[in-house]
């Protein structure tokens, strides 16, 4: 993809820019607002733009279009870049990753040098580089020293699994002990690493910018403690109140234990194989610089972080995805979209209506109670009796106002979790689930009219979670796909939208 013009919508045009390369990934998509409360200028350097629609920061940071393997327009990007950030990785595209990964490198730091970039902040993996090491470890390293080959200063950060909701490392984690009451453990499940949460991760890289001494170093960054991969998994289980046991196997090759983690969760084994070749090694830190150069930070230990990412996912306010990235960067037409992320079963559906958005709006906030919910309202108030003979609230506590919604109402078996006027409606599930559940309605401005997308989210637990998501979904599917029919054509009527959606089964 060629280089485009750079979009600047930040203001402080004053201070240092800081270019980040990788911000619809996991880490990058995360670090752009902890540099914007820095009070930092930030431009974002991406292939797709659009691939940043929906983000909060995005209005107040610069956008670059550009691609690092076709480096020929990558000038304008760096334009006055005073520290560039690479977190970018091309392990997702399956074979060929290490190749790519230097070339990449190479180009990003050769248009650094050119512009005058006068430091390189990078993320790499843990893992000492003396020892047997895998392909994808090994690439890491490479990655940093071909960053290097063009004379700017590199910080590198060396890291191995990020605990946080929507890391890959973790999510493996997460499935794994969600899903399997007993867990077949080859060899690499007992090897030694040094987790570190994903919030000690992303204060290292945006104090790097305020300590010149981390310049030109290899910093190892880690948790407080050191865990086996089994460890995580029961120190996960543990944090979710699951019981869990761990089975020993003599031989299962890293091949097999990826199409195993492939089988068992959304992981593809072509991403699932490096990781796990990665964990022959041991990736623990063998040297204290980071404590040298940052006594300041003091990261917390796997538990701590592993109960706040669990918080994190149970609020349903999970910033970023490993799956962010690998999503195509063309756009999406597909009215119905079926994935997991984060831990989340994830059911879209989007819908174009011919009215102004807070038309569509106000028929999202009419819905529940005598309103009903637009299509076969039956169903609904089966699904409600079900939910009070097993000791649920049901479908009894109707709402507190016909047309209006805030943040804490009651609507039915919902709980108002988030309002955003003429934008964004985000219902919690209180009926009796074996997980957690929400339902959200947001109104797009399109030309000539409005982009219903309306989302149900699904956080299983355990066995009996799946179970309950799969044998429902036919009935589900059928159901919302109606209901958001029912919302555009109320929306779409004027005597619709003053809130309020008819049943098409009254």
């Amino acid at each position: 993809m060629s280089t485009g013009d750079t979009v600047a919508s930040s203001q402080k045009s004053g201070e240092r820019v800081i270019l980040v390369s990788g911000a619809t990934g996991y880490v990058g998509g995360r670090l752009v607002p902890r540099l914007l409360a820095a009070d930092h200028r930030v431009r974002c350097l991406v292939r797709d733009p659009s691939r940043l629609q929906g983000r909060d920061w995005l209005t107040h940071v610069e956008v670059a279009t550009g691609d690092v393997l076709r480096p020929a327009g990558l000038a304008e990007a760096f334009a006055g870049v005073e520290v560039a950030y690479y977190l970018i990785h091309s392990m997702a595209g399956g074979s060929g990753f290490h190749e790519r990964d230097v070339v990449a490198a190479r180009a990003f730091a050769d248009a650094a040098a050119d512009a005058g970039v006068s430091r390189i902040v990078y993320l790499g993996g843990l893992g000492d580089p003396e020892a047997d090491i895998s392909d994808h470890l090994r690439s890491r390293h490479d990655t940093g020293d071909a960053l290097r080959e063009a004379g700017v200063p590199v910080t590198e950060f060396r890291a191995a699994v990020v605990v946080g909701s929507g890391s890959i490392s973790f999510e493996m984690i997460r499935y794994l002990t969600e899903r399997l009451p007993v867990m077949i453990c080859p060899k690499w499940v007992y090897t030694k690493v040094q987790p570190i949460g994903v919030d000690d991760l992303l204060r290292y890289l945006v104090e790097a910018l305020d300590v010149p001494e981390s310049a030109a170093r290899v910093i190892e960054v880690g948790g407080s403690d050191v865990r086996t991969y089994g460890d995580m998994m029961l120190g996960y289980a543990q944090a979710r109140g699951l019981r869990r046991r761990l089975q020993p196997v003599p031989v299962l090759t890293p091949v097999l234990s990826s199409y195993w983690v492939h089988l068992v969760t959304p992981i593809p084994s072509t991403i699932a194989r490096p990781l796990i070749e990665g964990l022959s090694s041991e990736v623990i830190v063998r040297d204290d610089a980071a404590h040298r150069l940052f006594p300041q930070i003091h990261p917390v230990d796997y538990m701590t972080a592993v109960r706040a990412a669990v918080a994190t996912l149970e609020s349903g306010d999970v910033e970023t995805s490993w799956a962010d990235a690998l999503v195509t960067s063309g756009r999406d037409s597909t009215p119905k979209v079926l994935t997991q992320q984060a831990g989340m079963m994830i059911e879209r559906r989007r819908q174009q209506v011919a009215a102004d958005p807070a038309d569509v709006f106000a028929v999202c906030m009419g819905i529940g109670g005598e309103h009903g919910y637009g299509y076969a309202d039956w169903t609904w108030e089966v699904r409600g009796a079900i939910d009070r003979l097993v000791g649920g609230v049901g479908l009894r506590r109707g709402r507190r106002d016909p047309r209006e919604l805030r943040v804490g109402d009651a609507l039915d078996f919902w709980r108002v979790e988030a309002v955003e006027p003429a934008r964004l409606l985000r219902l919690r599930a209180e009926m009796k689930v074996p997980g957690r559940a929400w339902l959200q309605f947001e109104t797009l401005p399109q030309a000539g009219g409005t982009l219903l997308v309306q989302t149900a989210y699904f956080a299983p637990r355990g066995l009996p979670g799946l179970l309950y998501w799969y044998s429902l979904y036919p009935v589900h599917s059928a159901i919302f796909s109606g209901m958001i029919a029912a919302l555009a054509a109320a929306a779409s009527r004027p005597a619709g939208r003053h809130g309020g959606v008819a049943s098409e089964s009254q």
